[in-house]
C-alpha cells in the first residue's frame, strides 16, 4: 500500500474511523466543493456512507494513487488528493481538495510536489494538472510548483449546477529530453 509523506502531511488510504474528521473538515463545506465534481455531504449518516464508498473506491487497482490527506502532527483527516497514469509515462492529478481551515498554509504545494515525485519514481516523464479557468488558487499552486500552460479544454457543463466552465491544463516535465 502506497503512503506519501511531506513535511506536514501524510497521504494514505482512508480509514472508516476518519469519517467524522473528513466530514467536519471538508465534505460538509460548500466552498470546498465549488470547483469539484462532488456535492457537500449534509449529515453524519451520509458521511459514514460516503466513507464506506470512498474506502471501496480506493481499493480498486486503478485507484492506487487516491488518498485522504492527514495532518502529520495530529493524524486528523483534512482533505483528499490523487493522481493516475493517463498513458504510459504520463500521469495527471485527479483532484486536490482541502477543507477551508487548511488552505493557504502551503499544504497544496506539499501535496502536488509529493504526487509529482511519486509519479517520477513510477517512471513518469510528464505530469499534468488542470483547473477551471476561474479557480485562481489552483492556477497559482500549479505555477508555484513549476507547471507551464499547455491548453484549454472545450466548454464543459457542471452536472451539479449547469454552470458552463473551461479547464486550463498545465504540464510539468519530470525528465528532460
Amino acid at each position: 500500500m502506497i503512503k506519501l509523506e511531506t513535511k506536514d502531511l501524510v497521504l494514505k488510504k482512508a480509514e472508516f474511523t476518519d469519517w467524522k474528521a473528513i466530514y467536519k473538515n471538508l465534505w460538509m463545506h460548500e466552498e470546498s466543493a465549488r470547483y469539484m465534481l462532488w456535492t457537500p455531504t449534509k449529515t453524519e449518516e451520509d458521511a459514514k456512507a460516503r466513507m464506506f464508498r470512498t474506502i471501496e473506491f480506493e481499493k480498486k487497482p486503478e485507484n492506487k494513487y487516491l488518498f485522504l490527506v492527514y495532518l502529520k502532527e495530529t493524524g486528523e483527516a483534512i482533505g483528499f488528493a490523487g493522481m493516475r497514469e493517463r498513458e504510459p509515462e504520463i500521469y495527471e492529478e485527479c483532484g486536490i481538495a482541502l477543507g477551508p481551515d487548511f488552505v493557504r498554509k502551503g499544504y497544496g504545494r506539499q501535496i502536488l510536489n509529493a504526487l509529482t515525485d511519486e509519479a517520477k519514481k513510477a517512471g513518469a516523464k510528464k505530469f499534468y494538472a488542470c483547473n477551471r479557468v476561474n479557480n485562481v488558487a489552483s492556477r497559482e499552486l500549479q505555477l508555484a510548483c513549476g507547471f507551464q500552460f499547455e491548453s484549454m479544454s472545450e466548454e464543459k457543463t457542471d452536472p451539479r449546477t449547469g454552470e458552463k466552465y473551461i479547464m486550463e491544463e498545465r504540464v510539468k516535465k519530470l525528465v528532460l529530453f
